[in-house]
């Protein structure tokens, strides 16, 4: 639709990436046009990047996760792609990473944001790979243009019924260099979002990162599986009003392609 005025938002698929229907399901939801492209076309020509208003790298199990979680999509990607990711990020361009996608903007060192990796995510706690709901914290503090303002949307009783979201992995325990180098992470605005409660060992409860302009967001929960009310583990008990409103996981793809949009100011 070359007269399609909505932000395009490239979504980056390979091998084993399960996450990419739901992803660009929830750009299309928000008001964005999703572009599903596969890495290796991107290795072949950047363009892409240059041209999106708006990048995704998806949840799943890359490659098999073979050596480790989003390694070798994150080897690929910082050997040709890197320059190009940064300088969408220079000129304003979101990026969020789901999970798997979590785990690549890490080793990429676009989360934090410090330009190497210097926070991990490991194995959880119990060693099992964990599927479930949790109640999540935001920071209203943070710079992040993906979860700005979220939480305003709900009042006092519906709250705790709206902030949960999906999450699924092996591999998300969020691991700093100490226990002091994970506080400063939260002190900077660097942690959007807080599992609700200790869920995988994840030091501070950290569950999602971003980077110093907000723009990056890496989260292990996935937004993009909680786009309607009736995902949610008792939906049929929410209160109305509740249900009348977004879910936290639209709320989050909304607020970013609002960021892109020329009235807006990030």
């Amino acid at each position: 639709m070359p007269n399609d005025a909505r932000p395009r938002a490239l979504v980056i698929r390979t091998a084993g990436i399960n996450c990419d229907a739901e992803l660009c399901r929830a750009f299309e939801l928000a008001g964005a046009v999703p572009d599903l492209v596969h890495i290796d076309t991107l290795l072949a020509d950047a363009g892409p990047i240059h041209a999106a208003d708006l990048i995704a790298f998806p949840g799943g199990f890359s490659y098999g996760d073979d050596i480790a979680s989003g390694r070798i999509l994150a080897m690929r990607t910082r050997e040709h792609l890197l320059g190009p990711l940064r300088d969408a990020v220079a000129r304003g361009t979101p990026i969020v990473g789901i999970c798997n996608g979590f785990q690549v903007l890490v080793q990429l060192g676009l989360v934090p944001g410090d330009g190497a990796q210097s926070v991990a995510l490991a194995e959880n706690s119990n060693a099992r790979f964990l599927d479930d709901w949790v109640g999540v914290d935001l920071d209203n503090a943070s710079p992040c243009v993906w979860t700005r303002g979220i939480a305003e949307h709900y009042d006092a009783d519906e709250h705790a019924h709206a902030m949960q979201l999906p999450f699924a992995h092996g591999e998300g325990r969020f691991v700093a260099a100490s226990d002091a180098a994970a506080a400063a992470l939260g002190g900077a605005g660097r942690v959007p979002m807080r599992y609700g409660t200790d869920v995988n060992g994840s030091m501070d409860r950290i569950a999602g990162l971003t980077d110093e302009s907000g723009l990056v967001f890496g989260l292990m929960p996935h937004p993009e599986r909680f786009l309607e009310w009736n995902r949610h583990p008792y939906w049929t008990r929410l209160p109305a009003s509740l249900r009348a409103k977004p879910t936290p996981g639209l709320l989050m793809f909304q607020s970013a392609v609002r960021a892109v949009q020329p009235s807006a100011a990030v």
